[in-house]
């Protein structure tokens, strides 16, 4: 039986790349991604064949890597972070449920043994950067409205608010999208300090990697871009100094033991 292997390669550090990916990767022939992803991986890369779709095209990269892999070619889809968060894992699977339900007519995809492998996500990467700013309950927004309604949006800012949740918010910005970052950073003042420790991550673990250090009250849209995680600390959160060196971490309770 032919596979799939649906793989999220990490942040962009070949080094973070997990071992079962590597040798994911090894044994596929065809790998399906975004070209700039494929860049990345570099040496890895050697000897395959690429199939390079845009942006835009996530349900063409996901219909492209189910036909090679039902015509009997390992095959790879991939792509940055962990493919499971906010990427295209779940492109494949909404497909074969299509499938099954008979919306589609590609009964050789049922066929296809498919295996998804984990990566570092963006907001990991983001928070060793700096420390542990994940140390205690967290979640992830999206802040695009491409797929899912403002309104949804909106009421999951203000749950993350009220859940007092340290928050990392993919799809900050695009250049079509320039307000809702700071909707976002107006929306959790009204539930905590001003003074709460932001990260600001470009180009997380790559070569123009920056990141820098703020606060929600001084959190603005201009200052970010699509390449760029923001983590938003909970009201316990702290940044401290030690000499040139600069961490924030969010406290779990370890202070009644200590």
């Amino acid at each position: 039986m032919s596979k799939l292997f649906v793989m999220g390669m990490g942040p962009g550090d070949l080094g973070l790349v997990a071992p079962n990916a590597t040798k994911a990767l090894s044994v596929c022939s065809d790998w399906v991604a975004y070209g700039y992803y494929l860049d990345l991986l570099g040496e890895l890369s050697e000897g395959k064949t690429f199939h390079n779709l845009p942006l835009g095209e996530e349900i063409g990269r996901a219909r492209l890597a189910l036909d090679l892999a039902a015509q009997g070619k390992n095959t790879a889809l991939i792509s940055s972070g962990d493919i499971g968060i906010y990427a295209m894992a779940t492109l494949v699977f909404e497909l074969l449920d299509m499938q099954l339900q008979g919306k589609e007519d590609h009964p050789e995809w049922l066929n296809v043994d498919i295996e998804v492998i984990p990566g570092i996500s963006a907001m990991q990467a983001g928070a060793s950067r700096v420390g542990a700013m994940l140390g205690h309950d967290f979640c992830t927004i999206s802040l695009s409205d491409l797929l899912t309604p403002w309104e949804t949006i909106d009421k999951r800012l203000h749950a993350c608010g009220a859940g007092d949740f340290v928050v990392s918010f993919y799809n900050p910005v695009s250049k079509k999208r320039d307000w809702q970052l700071n909707h976002a950073r107006d929306v959790l003042l009204q539930y905590r300090p001003a003074s709460t420790p932001v990260m600001i991550g470009r180009q997380l673990t790559r070569p123009e990697e920056v990141i820098t250090f703020t606060t929600l009250g001084q959190l603005d849209a201009k200052d970010v871009d699509m390449f760029t995680m923001v983590s938003v600390g909970n009201s316990d959160t702290k940044h401290i100094v030690n000499g040139d060196k600069s961490w924030i971490y969010t406290p779990r309770g370890y202070s009644k033991k200590l």
